[in-house]
């Protein structure tokens, strides 16, 4: 612009270097301005391109710390090359269920397969079988150290055997691989556990997991801890360090094949009394009662695996079980199981202070959200004069609606309400400062309260080991009581979060649930029903090793259930109580009647490695992993230090042909928002670096191009 105002002002007398300079002067000017204006809407463009990647990258960063997508080569979404198909088949005797869980590999790409299957179980679960069937043969599976077993399952992998492994990540969470899939053929798996029956307020409750909620990975990436077992859409974090092994990739239903990812269902029930009807919130059933016995299928042959498959069962009224015994002899040893529920009684009204906390992570989006924000408004409901409470929502961040707890008075409740109104799902869930928050709020004005914090989540964390700890370190003299919220909740997060909180926990599966589940807690948290339980077995003069060791408080409608190992069905058993208002309350059972069942020592077993593993988080200490791995072997259950391993010893696949590894994804949950979809996509930011990089090409070219003019 200079050179062009010199050449127009008359006053300058160019000299002869000027004038014949003059019109290739004019002519560069024309296409420096040319080549700036198309350099500066290439800039907009890029823009307009970057924005969306940037944020879609921050929408991951805040949603979960160290995620990893991976792609295929022309960076678009496949459906996996192996089909899943499942097969729950349950009986049910008493309290306890036994299912034979059949998953069917089949390989419909040309090339031989691993498979790679990370999946729920009920959280009570005892695994105690594997079996791998190949055409007409049969492989059954054995316990082994969880190192070894994989060591045993790699030789056999890479030796081109059929092979496959079971491994526990926690008590609800697991992961199967299967090895060496042979191209266009069917690998069967079958697992067999078992799980007790609920029973709460005259009603048995069944629930059978079927896909799981992504979990936050709170804490740094480790990037370094990939591995030949890294599986999952995270990195492993300085806060869960098998966050690589616990993340599968969530897709919606049309992603994978149309015959994939679905299951028949087939129950019976032999419950021992008679019954009244069968139901489910999540399926329609097909029922047939017969008195004491149900048979129960859902009505669609097989089901979508996107939601959890939950059968409720009620006894004929005035036939609800009071108390009952349940005795196994195993390998020469006496196992017994005795349930006894507390009388129906009401203790003084008390005064309460309450803190709700709900989670308004992204994971929370959805159906979700809108149960939490109802199960908070009807809890609001039960707020008595003298009662004072506060709210508390979390996402990436915790927020409390007033400093300290207020009066339960018109202002603050309408104030409230207003608030849950408003409470939409995003950001990540940092549950531990929540918990921090809730559990060290100091008491508002108004005397002497009972304190209680009523969690509402959806329990999709990776840290639950250290939430556990953070309660029971933080509860002083409160009580914590967990509402489950989705299609698909951790149910591990909040039957434990529960009992480490010295409360009670309920699941809230849709909508149509909030008032029947909210109404029972509420009951629940008015008062224990029975404090100071003192359970005495007959005295054989050996130590019993009971499972819990300690019962704690029990609430209206919920029983005590303890299985003790070397006692003969013999003698009474005494149980005693104090009910509200410092009555003494006391009932024994003749043992001698017992029933006669299975699975007893199984379920000892698994109690037993729990009270071994919390007796070490007490205590600070890493748990005994040889007590536990021999009773995990002794018993054949599964362990957190031991897995399944099963191998057919002969060689399948030709030491010409390779293999290829996939991980099978798990389905988003049954109303559940997109933004928890985690599809196996790369990894990594690379299209937005691109995309920056060219766009601070543009700009440096643009300034480039001014400077040059600028020195004309």
């Amino acid at each position: 612009m200079m050179l062009l105002s010199l050449l127009a002002n008359p006053a300058v007398r160019p000299d002869l270097f000027t004038a014949r300079r003059a019109k290739p002067a004019a002519k560069q000017s024309r296409w420096l301005r040319m080549a700036e204006g198309i350099s500066l809407w290439l800039a907009v463009l890029l823009m307009l391109f970057v924005h969306p990647l940037y944020a879609e990258a921050r929408q991951m960063d805040m949603e979960q710390p160290g995620q990893l997508y991976l792609m295929n080569d022309q960076s678009a979404r496949q459906q996996p090359a192996l089909i899943l198909d499942s097969d729950f088949r349950v009986h049910v005797s008493g309290l306890l269920a036994e299912t034979r869980l059949t998953r069917v590999f089949r390989n419909t790409s040309d090339q031989w397969q691993e498979g790679i299957f990370v999946f729920p179980l009920p959280d009570k679960a005892t695994v105690f079988g594997l079996r791998m069937t190949i055409g007409e043969r049969e492989i059954v599976g054995h316990i082994e150290p969880k190192a070894k077993a994989r060591q045993t399952y790699e030789r056999a992998r890479q030796a081109g055997q059929h092979a496959a492994t079971l491994e526990q990540h926690r008590p609800n969470l697991f992961t199967s691989r299967v090895a060496n899939i042979p191209p266009g053929e069917s690998v069967q798996v079958e697992i067999r556990y078992q799980q007790p029956v609920a029973y709460k307020h005259g009603e048995f409750e069944l629930r059978l997991p079927a896909t799981l909620t992504p979990r936050y990975m709170p804490g740094e990436p480790l990037a370094e801890t990939q591995g030949p077992w890294q599986s999952g859409w995270a990195l492993a974090t300085t806060e869960v360090a098998d966050a690589h092994e616990i993340s599968p990739f969530t897709v919606r239903p049309k992603d994978v094949d149309g015959g994939s990812h679905r299951a028949r269902i087939g129950i019976e029930i032999e419950s021992g009394l008679a019954l009244a009807d069968v139901s489910s919130p999540s399926h329609r059933l097909y029922t047939e009662l017969d008195g004491a016995r149900a048979t129960v299928r859902t009505e669609q042959e097989k089901v979508l695996m996107d939601r959890d498959v939950i059968v409720r069962w009620r006894p004929v009224a005035g036939s609800e079980p009071k108390a009952a015994v349940f005795h196994q002899t195993w390998q020469g040893e006496d196992y017994l199981m005795a349930m006894v529920l507390p009388p129906e009684t009401v203790g003084p009204v008390l005064r309460r202070e309450l803190v709700f906390v709900i989670d308004t992570s992204g994971s929370m989006a959805g159906d979700s959200i809108a149960q939490a924000r109802s199960a908070l408004l009807k809890g609001l409901e039960t707020l008595r004069p003298g009662d004072s409470f506060n709210v508390i929502q979390f996402n990436s961040q915790a927020h409390a609606l007033f400093a300290q707890p207020v009066p339960a008075e018109g202002h603050y409740l309408a104030r409230a309400r207003r608030y849950v109104q408003d409470l939409r799902a995003n950001g990540g869930t940092e549950m531990a400062g929540a918990l921090s928050l809730a559990l060290g709020m100091d008491s508002g004005p108004g005397g002497e309260r009972v304190r209680q914090v009523v969690f509402i989540t959806d329990g999709a964390v990776g840290n639950e080991s250290a939430l556990f700890n953070q309660i029971r370190s933080g509860l002083t003299d409160r009580r914590l009581f967990t509402v489950g919220i989705g299609s698909a909740p951790n149910m591990h997060f909040l039957r434990e979060a529960a009992r480490w909180g010295r409360g009670e926990f309920t699941a809230i599966h849709s909508g149509a649930e909030v008032d029947r589940a909210l109404n029972r807690l509420f009951a629940a948290m008015e008062a224990p029903v029975l404090t100071n339980l003192d359970v005495r077995w007959p005295d054989q003069g050996q130590p019993l090793e009971p499972v819990p060791a300690r019962p704690g408080d029990l609430f209206r409608g919920t029983p005590l259930v303890q299985v003790v190992r070397g006692l003969p069905a013999a003698g009474q058993l005494q149980v005693s109580g104090q009910l509200p208002g410092g009555r003494r309350w006391s009932t024994s059972l003749d043992l001698a009647q017992a029933a006669p069942a299975s699975g007893l020592n199984r379920h000892w077993a698994r109690g037993r490695i729990d009270e071994l593993t919390d007796a070490a988080r007490l205590q600070g200490q890493t748990p005994d992993e040889q007590q536990i791995t021999e009773l995990s072997v002794r018993h054949s259950v599964i362990s957190p230090f031991t897995s399944f391993v099963v191998v057919e010893q002969r060689q399948a696949r030709p030491e010409t042909e390779s293999a290829g590894s996939q991980s099978i994804p798990t389905l988003l949950p049954a109303g559940s928002q997109p933004g928890m979809l985690r599809y196996p996509q790369t990894a990594t930011f690379a299209p937005l670096f691109t995309a920056l990089g060219l766009l601070g090409l543009m700009f440096s070219l643009a300034i480039a191009m001014l400077n040059r003019r600028s020195s004309l």
